[in-house]
């Protein structure tokens, strides 16, 4: 009976263990290989400005109410709140000992397009690397080398203030399993290359989805509603549907869309606002070009 006993004990222990290495062999950090990084050239400092107004930077890492040459002191501080906690967004600056002064590319990049810090460990996705995915090494390259020339802070932020259990990084793993990935948003039937071009500004650094697409409790995108508006991820109002379907948004031409991101201003003479003017604001750095292709593919994407 005690070998019985035995047996039945050790082929539970077994199991567990199995179930715990299959566990973390799915959840565990998976930066690029080291080779994804090299042999990427000397850093576009005019597409790494570009990317970096795309991207939205400023809007999240700068003071708030920055303005001019104060939008490339990325410091950090503000505080995000969300319904896990409230995150306290980080120093980017080029400082070697509170920014990532001291960072490779390949510990930036693996940040950008993984999700994982310069120590190995998951990054929370208030940080949107699962838009910033679709980035390439070679943008991440422009990108990294434009930060470097910025002005360097030595603030600080305090650490993230989440509830349990989502304080414990490990979970995060869980959560790239469940929602993480670099493959596009929605399938598109146009292949016009201005589309395609929109598709990636719109999906990949300008992270339009990160406040346009409703979640689900765990945070992440309800993917068949892409872009249809929903709760404020912040907590504070609603953010509106801009997919054709939209009541508002769904009658306005390529060309209203394309003003809307130059000037801030509707169809209707109304303005941008809460945190869409600092988007709009960043936008407008952007050429024309651009914002007609974000606007093309905003036309092209499912009606919700």
């Amino acid at each position: 009976m005690a070998s019985t006993w035995s047996k039945f004990l050790l082929a539970g222990a077994v199991v567990i263990v199995a179930g715990a290495a299959t566990a973390w062999a799915l959840t565990k950090p998976d930066p690029h290989p080291a080779s994804y990084w090299a042999n990427v050239g000397e850093a576009d400092l005019a597409r790494g400005e570009q990317l970096f107004w795309a991207g939205g930077c400023a809007s999240c890492h700068a003071a708030p109410n920055a303005k001019g040459d104060g939008l490339k002191v990325l410091a950090g501080g503000r505080e995000l709140p969300s319904p896990f906690g409230t995150f306290h967004i980080p120093n980017i600056s080029p400082d070697p000992a509170a920014g990532i002064g001291n960072w490779t590319l390949a510990e930036f990049g693996n940040a950008m397009t993984r999700g994982v810090g310069p120590d190995g460990e998951h990054l929370y996705p208030s940080f949107p690397y699962g838009s910033y995915a679709r980035l390439s090494a070679g943008d991440v390259n422009d990108l990294f080398g434009y930060l470097k020339t910025l002005p360097s802070s030595s603030y600080l932020a305090p650490p993230h203030e989440l509830r349990f259990p989502y304080n414990i990084r490990l979970t995060v793993g869980g959560w790239k399993y469940l929602y993480f990935t670099d493959r596009p948003r929605v399938q598109l039937a146009s292949a016009d290359d201005r589309v395609r071009r929109g598709q990636f500004l719109a999906e990949g650094p300008g992270h339009c989805g990160e406040c346009h697409t409703p979640r689900n409790a765990l945070g992440g995108f309800e993917a068949d509603r892409w872009l249809a508006g929903g709760p404020n991820p912040e907590g504070r109002g609603t953010i509106p549907n801009i997919t054709p379907g939209s009541k508002d948004m769904g009658s306005w031409s390529e060309a209203d869309v394309v003003n809307y991101l130059e000037t801030g201003f509707t169809p209707d003479y109304d303005s941008a606002g809460g945190s869409m003017v600092e988007v709009q604001q960043n936008m407008a750095h952007l050429p024309k070009s651009d914002l007609e292709a974000i606007a093309a593919y905003l036309k092209a994407v499912p009606a919700r």
